[in-house]
């Protein structure tokens, strides 16, 4: 009898369904050497960090089409080894998240999708970090990273709603982020709208958001347009159109931006105007070196001008 209990119960483990999970370490490191003005002081070299970062993430498939998934993210700079943000380790993204036929409820720290659904797709030449990032626009409305729940719909005929919510723990800022995206056939469009309170309820901060981009063949075009309101403030608007053309391992950009405010406080970037010109030569699907010019004029707002001439490498894995 006990034989057959022991047969009973191996057959019965056999049985268990058996999940599988996958970890993977990845990261990416972006630097370059730069020749920069800042105002009326002497151009200067610099060794730049590009948003370089490591990070694991993971997904375990629970049967029945459910699946768990985390992911974890270290920034870093390449050039001195630092963290970048703060002093937790994990200072960009800590969260995990339950998918299924639902879409997905994610729980912990990221950056706004609303940010990634518009200004991220635009300043495209390196993915919108280091010193050729957008300088005009303000992730006030977005909330940057801090401790939200967040929900992605699954694609239903192109188009996917994402939303995200911040309790506010303590005296920490609520808000929220929202975006609608649709795409097909080469052409993504999305609608935004980000609000806080982080300085109370009589400086509430809105942003309302608008982007759009088109491949065809070897061309990418994009832009969006956003508007930023401050409770007691006079509102800001700012647009960006970019372009690629791609020509074997080749990418040649174009990238120019402006904002239109008067000189409030809030808005100290108000009526300035960025343009950046960039090269990328991919020498795998992992690794490109690159060059580019990018300049930030901010037409005597009080805020010193930019400018950058550089050459990098970025290596992903």
């Amino acid at each position: 009898m006990k034989k057959i209990a022991l047969v009973a119960a191996l057959a019965a483990t056999a049985a268990a369904p058996a999940f599988a999970q996958s970890v993977t370490l990845w990261g990416r490191l972006n630097t370059s050497i730069e020749s920069q003005k800042i105002g009326s002081a002497d151009r200067k070299s610099v060794v730049q960090n590009n948003g370089s970062r490591l990070g694991l993430k993971g997904t375990e498939d629970l049967g029945g089409g459910l699946k768990a998934g985390f992911n974890l993210e270290h920034g870093l700079n390449s050039d001195t080894g630092a963290a970048t943000e703060g002093t937790n380790f994990w200072n960009r993204q800590a969260s995990v998240e339950l998918s299924g036929s639902f879409g997905t409820v994610r729980l912990g720290t990221w950056f706004p999708d609303s940010y990634f659904s518009s200004v991220d797709r635009t300043s495209n030449h390196n993915h919108d970090t280091g010193t050729s990032s957008d300088a005009l626009f303000s992730s006030f409305g977005f909330g940057a990273r801090t401790n939200k729940i967040g929900y992605f719909s699954p694609t239903i005929g192109g188009f996917n709603f994402i939303g995200s919510l911040r309790a506010g723990e303590g005296s920490g800022p609520r808000g929220y982020d929202l975006s609608v995206n649709y795409e097909v056939a080469g052409l993504h469009v999305a609608g935004t709208y980000a609000e806080n309170d982080k300085f109370g309820a009589s400086a509430k901060r809105k942003a309302y958001g608008l982007e759009a981009d088109y491949g065809f063949g070897p061309f990418l075009v994009t832009g969006y347009y956003q508007r930023e309101e401050v409770n007691g403030f006079r509102a800001r608007d700012i647009g960006r159109v970019s372009a690629m053309y791609t020509v074997g391992q080749s990418e040649f950009h174009v990238n120019v931006g402006g904002t239109k405010a008067g000189s409030d406080a809030e808005f100290r970037t108000g009526g300035a105007k960025q343009y950046t010109l960039g090269y990328n030569y991919n020498l795998s699907k992992r690794t490109k070196v690159y060059g580019f010019y990018t300049k930030t004029d901010y037409n005597g707002t009080g805020v010193a001008d930019f400018s950058s001439l550089a050459a990098g490498i970025r290596h992903n894995f």
